[in-house]
């Protein structure tokens, strides 16, 4: 068996296309003072000429490089996205194609927002058996491509990108990244919704189906992440036996900086400890706890205390995981 799981090396990849406040209020009834109010948003990424696998393929090759290892050492690859190429094949096999990573099993998890936190959970699971050495955990999302240009009351929260981590198998028991971890579904598949494919009502050769356009009720979404997530997090906390004070970093699901701060104002935390990626990248779906882990990395954050990554989406899925990220990389 497996002595520890280390996280070898975070990285993130963002298309360099920035799409203002000021550009969208050109193309629909909305404006930067609206925006900027209700959501904390100032700028998004596009990806005009790329999609989910080629922003996650980038972002491969940034943590393979970081972590000083061939693709072809990569035994495992999962991708979460809501936003593939395809319907099939796996966008993760998309990637594993991209960098050459020939030796690995690929495939991918939708959990929506909460995604990158399942398919880490999912990941750190397989590591443990002792036959995967190297795993790339991505979360990828090109959420332009599946929204309603006319609808501000949504597209205005999105951007696109990608993020992921490296994950070694390694015998000092020092090393091990992961603390504790929990995932939960509760349905309510009506709240947030995209893409559904509707069924057949005719045998005809004009019924080729067509995807729904993406769908989110704000309201029941902010009653459930304002009420819903804090105790939520407390209670996983309390059953780990970790107080909030023990925490030296959060990264949450990156909606919108109006959800991060009452998350933080319902945990008495300062918001400085909460990563806010989505002021420039937007929301980004599943990407936004891993761009928002490897942004506070690099910036010097979350070497000291516990990391409390905790993602929550349609589904409505969650989940958190706790990690000791002071043996990340060369750290």
């Amino acid at each position: 068996m497996v002595k520890a799981v280390k996280i070898a090396a975070t990285a993130h990849y963002v298309p360099q296309r920035i799409v203002t406040n000021d550009e969208l209020s050109k193309i629909m009834e909305t404006s930067d003072t609206w925006i900027q109010q209700h959501t904390g948003i100032k700028t998004r990424h596009y990806a005009l000429d790329e999609n989910t696998s080629d922003l996650c393929a980038k972002t491969a090759v940034k943590l393979l490089k970081e972590a000083q290892l061939p693709a072809t050492a990569i035994d495992l690859i999962i991708v979460a996205t809501i936003t593939p190429d395809a319907l099939t094949p796996a966008t993760a096999i998309l990637v594993q194609q991209k960098i050459g990573a020939d030796a690995a099993v690929a495939f991918d998890v939708n959990a929506a927002c909460a995604g990158f936190v399942f398919a880490l959970n999912t990941a750190e699971k397989f590591m443990r058996q002792g036959i995967y050495k190297n795993a790339l955990v991505i979360a990828g999302e090109v959420n332009s491509k599946m929204m309603d240009f006319q609808d501000r009351t949504s597209t205005v929260f999105f951007g696109d990108g990608a993020g992921g981590v490296l994950l070694s198998a390694v015998d000092d028991p020092a090393q091990e990244a992961f603390v504790a971890q929990e995932l939960a579904t509760k349905p309510a598949p009506e709240v947030i919704h995209s893409g559904r494919i509707p069924h057949v009502t005719q045998v005809s050769a004009q019924n080729y189906p067509s995807l729904d356009a993406f769908y989110q009720d704000g309201h029941a979404v902010f009653d459930f992440v304002i009420t819903e997530v804090p105790r939520y997090i407390q209670h996983f906390l309390h059953i780990n036996n970790v107080s909030l004070e023990e925490l030296g970093l959060v990264v949450t699901h990156q909606a919108n900086l109006r959800l991060i701060e009452g998350i933080a104002h319902k945990l008495a935390l300062p918001l400085h400890l909460f990563a806010q990626n989505v002021v420039y990248y937007g929301n980004t779906s599943s990407a936004g706890i891993p761009i928002g882990l490897d942004l506070a990395l690099k910036d010097g954050r979350g070497h000291k205390g516990l990391s409390l990554l905790s993602g929550f989406g349609a589904g409505l899925s969650y989940g958190s995981i706790l990690l000791d990220l002071s043996h990340v990389g060369n750290h």
